[in-house]
């Protein structure tokens, strides 16, 4: 990778970094917005849930606006709302405009990253795009850490509001990348000649691909949000004081980089399925394993596993994905495989929450997340393809 290559995969990484920051604060916050609020946990769950409905919307519209109007454009404007949506939760007089903010913030979160994913998996080609994407990806563990810092040491001080509020500044950000991210070459001119990108992406040979990727997307996207949304309440009911360190914390999200930077290197010397499958199976028992634990040290080992593997599969996914479209509908169908697996993140978050307040034990729940990740599993091994498709047009590539 030259330095060219350098520079955009550390501007376009940020938009991995502040969607990671806004899902790791919100599940910071949550212990604290049902003490304000006196809210039972499946109300809570809708908390987590609105935002993935706003999601679902966010990655349905913009993944298809990015094919017609360019990457940059789109990027700039779901970073834009995602931080309007954060300025005006710091004055939610209740639940239920808190609920209305969450939705309209999600709405650019979940537009941001296929879009993001898109413009990286234009600008670099073969291998190297497989690793790049991996790469971005790993900025989703810098925002975690940042989350966790002004959880641990602002939230106590300024309160979770004045907290938020601090992370509305990164539309500012929306400058940097209008100043360098490059601008589109003439692949978009054609582009948005393509009026309805949706009907070239469901009426043709691509429609069971990207029902079987979005699928895909489904279960790692129900399982995480799931599972890592709940991670501080769960661990809290069950009596474990360590949640509330800010080591615990550190070490968990820590783990996720050598996931990542694993599955880079194995991305350059076995297929990205295989790669892909490892880390759902390392997903799987390390799910299965931290339902088991019950001392703060094994609930440290495997909470790391899980970290470790979980984000590696996220990151491989992220890699797998574009290459199943060409680039003058890659936008539109990452947008829509984004957008079904969003429903995977609302409903995940909000089963937790309903079987908790029914009194299911967590060793149940956290079975549940290893049935669906069986499924996955068995879905990829049988049912998808590793393969990259030939782009129609010129893909953008060296662009200044």
């Amino acid at each position: 990778m030259d330095k060219k290559g350098f520079k955009f995969l550390m501007v376009i990484g940020t938009a991995w970094l502040f969607d990671a920051m806004d899902v790791a604060l919100l599940s910071f916050i949550m212990p604290l917005i049902k003490l304000e609020w006196n809210l039972s946990a499946t109300q809570l769950g809708l908390a987590s849930a609105f935002t993935s409905a706003g999601m679902v919307i966010g990655a349905f519209v913009c993944g298809s606006l990015a094919d017609k109007i360019g990457r940059k454009k789109v990027l700039i404007l779901t970073l834009s709302i995602f931080s309007i949506g954060n300025i005006l939760l710091t004055v939610s007089p209740n639940f239920i405009f808190f609920l209305a903010v969450r939705f309209i913030t999600g709405v650019g979160l979940g537009g941001e990253l296929p879009v993001a994913t898109t413009a990286v998996a234009d600008f670099f080609t073969g291998t190297l795009r497989s690793q790049m994407l991996v790469m971005a990806d790993s900025f989703w563990a810098i925002g975690w850490i940042i989350a966790a810092l002004l959880s641990y040491y602002a939230i106590p001080v300024f309160g979770w509001r004045a907290t938020v509020l601090m992370t509305s500044v990164t539309i500012v950000y929306a400058f940097v990348m209008r100043e360098h991210l490059p601008e589109e070459t003439k692949v978009d001119e054609k582009l948005a000649k393509n009026k309805d990108t949706f009907k070239e992406l469901w009426q043709s040979e691509y429609r069971l691909k990207t029902m079987k990727m979005a699928f895909l997307w489904f279960i790692v996207m129900f399982t995480y949000y799931g599972m890592f949304l709940w991670f501080p309440s769960l661990l809290e009911m069950r009596g474990f004081s360590i949640v509330k360190s800010f080591g615990y914390t550190l070490l968990i999200t820590l783990a996720q980089l050598p996931g990542y930077f694993l599955a880079t290197y194995l991305m350059g010397k076995i297929r990205r399925k295989t790669v892909l499958v490892i880390y759902l199976i390392g997903t799987l028992f390390s799910a299965l394993a931290f339902s088991q634990v019950s001392s703060e040290g094994l609930i440290l080992f495997t909470g790391a596993m899980l970290s470790f593997f979980d984000l590696g599969a996220w990151g491989t996914m992220i890699a797998f994905t574009p290459d199943q479209f060409p680039v003058e509908i890659r936008g539109t169908g990452m947008g829509s495989a984004h957008s079904v697996g969003r429903i995977g993140a609302l409903i995940g978050p909000f089963i937790v929450g309903v079987l908790l307040d029914q009194h299911f034990s967590v060793s149940y729940i956290w079975g549940l997340f290893v049935v669906v990740l069986f499924i996955g599993i068995v879905t990829l091994i049988f049912g998808i393809k590793d393969e990259a498709v030939d782009a129609n047009v010129e893909e953008v590539k060296n662009v200044a």
